[in-house]
């Protein structure tokens, strides 16, 4: 996990990526969101897309309003509702009349324990993306694929016209993601990870951190480090039952203690699948290997 660049930050700045894409970020770093949540703004001219608009922030939507000045926001498009991406929807949309499209909305059966952004529970779409459906606007098409396992409704976008995918924080330009149970799912991470890795896309966006310029060797790497963790917990379990706090200071050394958390439920959720499939069991707390 690396830490943020020395700053100055270019917080609440339109950068011009490639000739259809602007990215805005958003002054909220944290642990979690690295230097924050970057807004993308999509299309230039006769209309634009606003992908993430972010937290519901003052001088965020300020800078958001700066960079689209006149133009015409067709959609605003979220990758899922965790309340550092979607929150500034609802507000965004009253300014500009644009329809909120794409992910679903979460309803979640419990309050348990959130080491990442919690849900915004505000955002209320006026149109769900299925996989493949596009939404498009003057020279611009951008292609839902759903990419579940950070969270059950993460979508990615792809762009059609030059290749680019919006990732969300199912991957992301400084970190691996953290897959919270119950809502994040491992296996469905994997799987996820497994159908970008069979893409062919140019360049991956993410939410947090920079541009990834070699998308495929990106998502191989992030396989096989997902795979290593799950190696090192079948192999501490073969010494012994473990609780899921047990394998943090052994799997993570030199992890900044504010992440300790995410770590573990991190650990958990690799447990987890491993339970589905049939090669560890728990009681209680404890887990062991069958």
């Amino acid at each position: 996990m690396a830490g943020p660049p020395p700053k100055p930050w270019p917080t609440g700045q339109a950068m011009q990526l490639e000739p259809l894409v602007r990215r805005v970020l958003a002054p909220n770093p944290s642990p979690y969101t690295y230097t924050g949540t970057q807004s993308y703004i999509v299309g230039i001219g006769d209309g634009c897309a606003v992908i993430d608009p972010g937290p519901d922030e003052k001088d965020h939507l300020l800078a958001l309003d700066a960079a689209i000045g006149e133009e015409h926001v067709c959609a605003i498009m979220c990758t899922h509702t965790h309340r550092d991406h979607s929150p500034a929807a609802k507000t965004l949309a009253a300014r500009t009349g644009a329809p909120i499209v794409g992910c679903a909305p979460l309803v979640l059966d419990d309050s348990g324990p959130r080491a990442d952004a919690s849900f915004d529970r505000t955002y209320e779409p006026d149109r769900v993306m299925e996989d493949g459906e596009q939404m498009t606007g003057p020279g611009w098409t951008l292609t839902a694929v759903a990419t579940p396992g950070h969270v059950s409704n993460h979508l990615c976008f792809a762009l059609e016209e030059s290749g680019a995918l919006f990732t969300g924080d199912h991957i992301m330009g400084w970190s691996t993601s953290v897959v919270i149970p119950p809502d994040g799912d491992m296996g469905d991470y994997m799987k996820s990870l497994e159908r970008l890795y069979a893409r062919e896309d140019r360049v991956f966006y993410p939410a947090h951190g920079e541009a990834v310029d070699k998308p495929r060797q990106l998502v191989r790497g992030m396989i096989g480090h997902r795979r290593q963790r799950e190696n090192q917990i079948v192999r501490l379990l073969g010494e012994g039952p473990h609780e899921a706090p047990d394998f943090v200071g052994k799997m993570y050394k030199g992890l900044d203690p504010k992440l300790h958390k995410a770590a573990e439920m991190s650990v958990t959720a690799h447990l987890i699948d491993l339970e589905q499939r049939g090669l560890v069991a728990r009681s209680g707390k404890t887990w062991q290997t069958i």
